[in-house]
């Protein structure tokens, strides 16, 4: 990995939302709501409160970030509750909020953060189900709004990050349909919609989405490391990073994201038990404890995420901005950090 690389993580900071009374309390920008708390009595002011607690908890999250030299991060987007069945502007705090947000993108451009989000699986432009098109526009329309709110102008700089959601049978005619629904789009939706490459044989590889969406509309597309071990249609690892970087507009930094399996991590953490205790993996089935742990990890999924990363991450020399998607968070990316920072010191101690 080379100096010229941000890391990021994505939408959680443990050490924050586990934060203690005494020094503090908890922050965090994923408080939600029960549907049938509101909906029946269209109660937008508790949702509006809500929203305006987890906009005050970004501003703490991206301090945070800042005092740890952290300058990429995701929102979550639970951050502004149920937002694809109301307006924005419905919200009786709407002005409150508004004016939070807009701190937190002030704050952002200040420090040079990027900010992002990825909307979740069922935001399905492709879905041969009208209502199911209807609803995924409304949803990525509210996280364009939201950076409309934070004062970004619409660029892929500040990306919402999807994939294309399924094939049904016929990758072609899917992606034709996809498009169908991207052009039902605000321009500044559009500005700052993006796609990226699936970890299933079955969906979409990075050649795939150039061929059949890119080359049509323009669209940049996110290189998922982990994903493309899945589905590599052909191309090498390099090959694929560079075919997504022609991608995206010369003036902003390629985006990409990076995971490693957790059936691995869990492995190794076997491994380990049984080299410190003389053990050869083939006697573990005389070992109950270990032969148990080791029977849970085998029913992992090969493309479940891990807790930490360890790396090396190929960075091929590239300026490039990754998405570390661990499920310890920020806590995964400091500790890589001082992995890579401690082989770096050894390598020069070395020379």
């Amino acid at each position: 990995m080379n100096d010229n690389v941000r890391l990021g993580y994505a939408c959680v900071n443990m050490t924050l939302t586990s934060r203690p009374k005494k020094l503090g309390g908890r922050v965090t920008t994923s408080r939600g709501v029960r549907k049938d708390s509101w909906y029946h009595t269209w109660d937008l002011a508790k949702l509006g409160d809500i929203a305006l607690q987890n906009a005050t908890d970004l501003l703490h999250y991206l301090k945070w970030n800042e005092d740890h030299g952290i300058t990429l991060f995701r929102i979550g987007s639970e951050l502004i509750p149920w937002a694809d069945h109301y307006e924005l502007t419905d919200l009786p705090n709407y002005d409150l909020l508004a004016a939070k947000l807009r701190e937190c993108g002030d704050f952002a451009k200040a420090h040079g953060h990027r900010l992002s989000t990825h909307p979740g699986q069922f935001h399905i432009l492709c879905s041969p189900h009208e209502a199911v098109v209807n609803k995924t526009i409304v949803s990525l329309e509210r996280h364009s709004e939201m950076f409309d709110m934070m004062g970004f102008k619409p660029s892929f700089e500040n990306k919402i990050n999807i994939h294309i959601g399924g094939a049904y049978g016929n990758h072609e005619a899917t992606a034709t349909r996809w498009l169908k629904g991207w052009d039902r789009l605000s321009d500044n939706c559009k500005s700052r919609l993006v796609i990226e490459n699936d970890d299933k044989k079955s969906m979409y590889s990075v050649l795939m989405l150039y061929n059949l969406v890119h080359r049509l509309n323009g669209i940049p597309i996110t290189f998922d490391y982990y994903h493309h071990k899945f589905h590599t249609n052909g191309l090498s690892e390099h090959e694929a990073l560079m075919l997504a970087r022609s991608t995206w507009p010369s003036h902003i930094r390629q985006a990409t994201h990076w995971s490693e399996s957790r059936r691995q991590e869990y492995q190794t953490i076997v491994q380990n038990m049984c080299a410190t205790n003389n053990i050869s993996e083939k006697d573990i089935p005389n070992w109950p404890t270990i032969a148990a742990y080791k029977k849970e990890i085998d029913k992992i999924k090969e493309t479940a995420h891990s807790d930490y990363i360890v790396g090396p991450i190929e960075t091929y020399g590239l300026p490039l901005d990754i998405m570390i998607e661990a499920k310890a968070k920020e806590l995964a990316l400091l500790r890589f950090r001082d992995i890579y920072v401690y082989n770096q010191n050894q390598q020069e101690i070395n020379l």
